[in-house]
C-alpha cells in the first residue's frame, strides 16, 4: 500500500518542501529508505520502528520503501522520522490522509516514542505555507515558533501515543488536544526587556554622542579608552536606542535563531552578542560538517560587542572582513555553499595599551615596542571598515554628582527613529537603508556638499588625514549628523564632527 505526506528540509537559509512517500508491499523484508537520505535520515530507520513498535503500532515484516522527493536535494537532520512515522502508519490504515488535508509533519522519534525538537522549523514552515501547508505537526518544544505568522499553525505534539490519537480524532477532538498541548509564548534567552538606560551613564558626552551617530546610520563604532571609563556600559546600552523590529526583520532573526536552534518562541528585541574573546573563527563565522550559523549571524539586524578587541585572535578578527562588506557569511562544503546573512552593527571596545593608561606616563608602564604590538593585532583592512573612533576619557569625580546623569533612552531612540525615517524617505527606491551603505560613486549624490564645505574637506583632505575611503566615510557620517539635526544640508559643524571620529584612528594607529 502506498501513501505520501508533506514535510520540509532546510540547506542554509534556504529551506524547500519535501513530500515523502512510503509503500508496504510484499516481498524480501527490508526497510529502504532512497533520496538522497544523509547519515542521520538513515538512521530514521532504527528510530522509527522502535518507536512504532513501543507505541503499540509494529510494523509488518514486509518490503519497506521510503522515498524523499525531491530526490536531487541532499537531504541532512532527524526532521524527517516524525513524517515517515506518519507515511507508515497511514499506509498501515492507522489514519486516513484526506482527514488530514494541508498538513505536513516534522520532528525526530526518540526511541520511547518521545518527539525531540529539531533545528529550522521557523524558516520550514515558512517555506509550505507557500506550498498551501496550513498545519504542521511538530514537537512540542518547535510549538512555539510560529505564533505570530498568519496563516501557518504549528501543533506541538509530545510523544507517538499521542500522535496516533491525534491521527485518529475527529477535527473537534484534535482542536482540543491541541490545546492541551500548547505551550506559552518564550522568548529567547537574552533577549527579555532588560536593556540599561543611557540615563545611568555619567560623563562621556563625546562617547554618548558617538553611539547615538552610530546608531542613527548603522555606522560601526570603536571606543578607545583606558579601564573603567565606561566603555563597556555604553556599548551595552545602544541596542535601546536602536528602533525595533520591523516584521521582515523579526521573521529574519527568528529562522536564523531556529536554524540553529536558539529560538524558544519570537525574538522581542535586537540581538545583542557580546561573545568572549577566546572564541574561534569557526564560532564567529559559523561552520561544521552540516554548517550551522555563527555568531556573526546570530547578531543579524542586531549588535555584535567585542569587549577588548585586541585580545581577540587574528584569525578571528580577519573572520570579520568580508561580512562587514558584504553583510553576509558564505561557508563552503563538498556537498555546496552555504550563505547566512550578517547584516550587524559592530561595536568594539579596546585599551590604549596592554596596561590600559597610556599616555598617562605616571601610571603607564608600557613601551613603545608593547603598544605597537598590542594595537598591531587589529588589522589595517579591518581598522578601515570602522568608522567611527571615539575616546572615552576617565569619568571625573565632578561628574558623578549633581544633574551630570546622561539624557534617558528614550529620548535618544526618538531622536535615532527621526534620522532612521530621514534616511527611509531619501533611500526610497534606491536599495539603500542608511547613509553608512551607500557605496563611493553615489557619495556625491547622496552626501552632496555646498561650495564652502566641499572646499573645508579638500583642505582637510590634502593636509594628509584621510584616505579616500576616509574620505567618503566623513562625508557619510556627517550625512548622518546632518539627519540627527535635522539639517537637509551637510554643513561645516556636521563635517567637523565627523572629521574628529576619523581622527581617533590616526591618535592611535599613528
Amino acid at each position: 500500500m502506498f501513501n505520501a505526506v508533506f514535510s520540509g528540509g532546510i540547506q542554509g537559509m534556504y529551506a524547500y518542501p519535501v513530500r515523502v512517500e512510503a509503500d508496504l508491499s510484499k516481498g524480501l523484508p527490508g526497510f529502504e529508505l532512497v533520496g538522497s537520505a544523509g547519515r542521520e535520515v538513515k538512521e530514521a530507520r532504527e528510530r522509527v520502528q522502535i518507536a512504532l513498535k513501543n507505541a503499540g503500532c509494529a510494523l509488518p515484516v514486509a518490503k519497506i520503501t521510503v522515498n524523499l522527493s525531491p530526490a536531487q536535494v541532499g537531504k541532512e537532520g532527524t526532521g524527517y522520522d516524525l513524517p515517515i512515522a506518519a507515511g507508515l502508519l497511514a499506509c498501515l490504515e492507522v489514519w486516513n490522509p484526506t482527514t488530514l488535508p494541508n498538513t505536513a509533519f516534522l520532528g525526530e522519534l526518540a526511541l520511547n516514542g518521545e518527539i525531540r525538537r529539531v533545528n529550522g522549523v521557523l524558516p520550514i514552515a515558512l517555506a509550505l505555507q507557500k506550498e498551501g501547508i496550513e498545519r504542521i505537526l511538530v514537537p512540542v518544544d518547535n510549538a512555539g515558533e510560529c505564533e505570530n505568522v498568519p496563516g501557518i499553525r504549528l501543533v506541538g505534539i509530545p510523544n507517538m501515543t499521542d500522535f496516533i490519537r491525534y491521527l485518529r480524532e475527529d477535527e473537534q477532538g484534535r482542536e482540543k488536544m491541541s490545546a492541551h498541548f500548547r505551550i506559552g509564548n518564550e522568548q529567547v534567552p537574552g533577549q527579555e526587556n532588560s536593556i540599561p538606560d543611557f540615563a545611568d551613564v555619567f560623563g562621556q558626552e563625546t562617547v554618548r554622542r558617538a553611539a547615538e551617530v552610530a546608531a542613527a546610520g548603522f555606522h560601526h563604532l570603536l571606543l578607545a579608552g583606558p579601564p573603567g571609563a565606561g566603555k563597556t556600559m555604553i556599548a551595552r546600552r545602544i541596542p535601546g536606542i536602536l528602533p525595533p523590529l520591523t516584521r521582515a526583520e523579526q521573521l529574519e532573526v527568528e529562522s536564523i535563531y531556529s536554524i540553529a536552534g536558539k529560538l524558544r518562541g519570537s525574538v522581542k528585541e535586537r540581538p545583542f552578542l557580546a561573545p568572549h574573546h577566546t572564541l574561534s573563527p569557526q564560532a564567529l563565522a559559523g561552520g561544521g560538517r552540516i554548517p550551522r550559523p555563527g555568531l556573526l549571524s546570530l547578531a543579524h539586524r542586531g549588535v555584535l560587542f567585542l569587549d577588548e578587541m585586541p585580545e581577540f585572535s587574528a584569525a578571528a578578527l580577519e573572520v570579520l572582513r568580508q561580512p562587514l562588506e558584504e553583510k553576509q557569511v558564505q561557508i563552503a562544503r563538498s556537498m555546496g555553499t552555504y550563505t547566512y546573512p550578517a547584516d550587524f552593527m559592530l561595536v568594539c571596545a579596546m585599551n590604549p595599551c596592554p596596561c590600559g593608561f597610556f599616555p598617562d606616563k605616571n601610571r603607564c608602564t608600557c613601551t613603545e615596542p608593547d603598544i605597537r604590538r598590542y594595537l598591531g593585532k587589529i588589522s589595517g583592512p579591518v581598522l578601515d571598515r570602522i568608522d567611527i573612533v571615539a575616546e572615552a576619557s576617565p569619568v571625573r569625580v565632578q561628574d558623578l554628582y549633581g544633574n551630570s546623569g546622561g539624557e534617558p533612552t528614550e529620548k535618544i531612540r526618538e531622536r535615532v527613529m527621526a534620522a532612521r525615517e530621514r534616511q527611509q524617505f531619501r533611500y526610497r527606491g534606491s536599495g539603500y537603508r542608511f547613509n553608512s551603505e551607500v557605496s563611493g560613486r553615489e557619495v556625491e549624490t547622496y552626501c552632496r556638499l555646498e561650495h564652502r564645505e566641499q572646499e573645508f574637506l579638500e583642505h582637510v583632505f590634502e593636509e594628509g588625514q584621510m584616505s579616500v575611503r576616509a574620505y567618503h566615510k566623513v562625508r557619510k557620517l556627517a550625512r548622518t549628523i546632518a539627519d540627527l539635526a535635522d539639517s537637509e544640508h551637510i554643513c561645516t559643524e556636521h563635517l567637523a564632527e565627523a572629521v574628529c571620529y576619523n581622527k581617533g584612528k590616526r591618535r592611535f594607529w599613528k
